[in-house]
């Protein structure tokens, strides 16, 4: 199917997605000028591509591709910087996070092309519930099966990039006691979940014509699962991260995914397995409930333990990757904010305790994400 030819790509290339809530400056509630702030960054000679989302009150940074984490923090920043300049004279201001604290979803409109129009025809209220902002990251793979086995692998490691990511404490005005409750509005969709426990890429052609011929998919773009193979792009998609309060962490994250796959890509540790899927559901919640302070269940060890220290025990383990790839300091970066209990969640909730008001917490997410810091 030339649809699902996979684009085989440099191997452990890096990219990522980064959906931005845009803020009206006098209330702090979700603005509606996403066309108008792309129509201004559209005259502006910039790296990467920015791009509408599924609401008028957010917009996507689509990172160019790169071999290091450090040069894919640059252009994050210089993009941000372009965002936040542009934005202002809009009087709107942009910030990061996994959901908005006090939005109504009722109020947002749909942004008006094709693709957004039919999601809202099949899926109805569920569309506008959809204004949440996660970051995507993109790892490249040298072929199809190497993107099947990356997929089977990192299932293993979703709470992880959960709770690493963590940054939707609030929503609907309500502290959810969550780190994540972004997840739960994905979860909605009848095709979220994770992909089946294929064999490689030739079942997974085979999967993929049974669901279109059924009627269920059209494109790779339906599927709405954690992981997913991206075969136009050569790469495996990280789907279940919030959007980061600074590009910094962004960067962080995604050197985290890239050295993962490094050590898979060169080890082949383990085999993927069923068991893997059989506890998913369990760790993925508790990262989204607890965070790092969540417990995990090992598939392959048969033992349970807190996803925080899973997370160190692992940068430990793929350290020599991460040196090799240059990105040493920011895994141990961290490192650092897990062994302290930090996290973006946990930064969101101190200034609503300092603060004592949710339009203030946005108006500080905004000032973070501005300051770039």
């Amino acid at each position: 199917m030339d649809e699902l030819a996979f684009s085989a790509s440099a191997g452990l290339t890096l990219g990522v997605e980064i959906e931005l809530q845009l803020v009206r400056a006098h209330d702090m509630d979700l603005s509606r000028d996403a066309d108008d702030l792309l129509a201004r960054l559209s005259k502006r000679k910039l790296p990467g591509a920015m791009k509408p989302e599924i609401t008028e009150s957010m917009i996507e940074l689509n990172s160019s591709v790169h071999a290091d984490s450090a040069a894919l923090m640059h252009e994050l920043e210089v993009m941000r910087q372009a965002v936040v300049r542009e934005a202002g004279v809009l009087n709107v201001r942009v910030c990061g996070g996994g959901s908005h604290p006090f939005h109504d979803w009722a109020d947002r409109r749909i942004y008006p092309n094709e693709r957004f129009r039919s999601v809202v025809e099949r899926y109805g209220y569920l569309a506008k519930q959809f204004t949440v902002f996660g970051q995507h990251i993109h790892v490249g793979c040298p072929g199809g099966d190497e993107a099947i086995y990356f997929t089977h692998m990192l299932t293993r490691y979703v709470p992880h990039f959960i709770a690493l990511s963590a940054a939707s404490p609030f929503y609907q005005g309500e502290d959810t006691s969550f780190q994540s409750s972004r997840l739960t509005a994905v979860s909605a969709f009848p095709l979220a979940g994770h992909m089946p426990f294929v064999s490689g890429w030739a079942d997974f052609l085979e999967y993929f014509t049974t669901m279109k011929r059924f009627g269920i998919v059209a494109s790779m773009k339906d599927f709405y699962w954690d992981i997913r193979p991206k075969p136009e792009y050569g790469t495996v998609e990280i789907r279940v991260c919030d959007t980061p309060l600074t590009t910094r962490r962004a960067a962080l994250l995604a050197a985290y995914a890239q050295a993962l796959c490094a050590y898979f890509l060169t080890e082949h540790p383990r085999e993927p397995s069923r068991s893997v899927y059989l506890v998913n559901s369990y760790n993925r919640f508790e990262a989204c409930r607890f965070g790092t302070r969540g417990d995990m269940v090992d598939p392959y060890a048969g033992a349970r333990k807190k996803i925080g220290d899973d997370i160190l025990e692992t940068i430990a383990l793929i350290a020599p990757h991460a040196f090799r790839l240059g990105s040493s300091e920011l895994l141990e970066e961290l490192a650092a904010g897990v062994r302290v209990g930090e996290s973006d969640a946990a930064w969101l909730r101190r200034r609503y305790a300092a603060r004592g008001s949710l339009a203030d917490v946005v108006r500080d997410a905004c000032t973070r994400w501005e300051q770039g810091s």
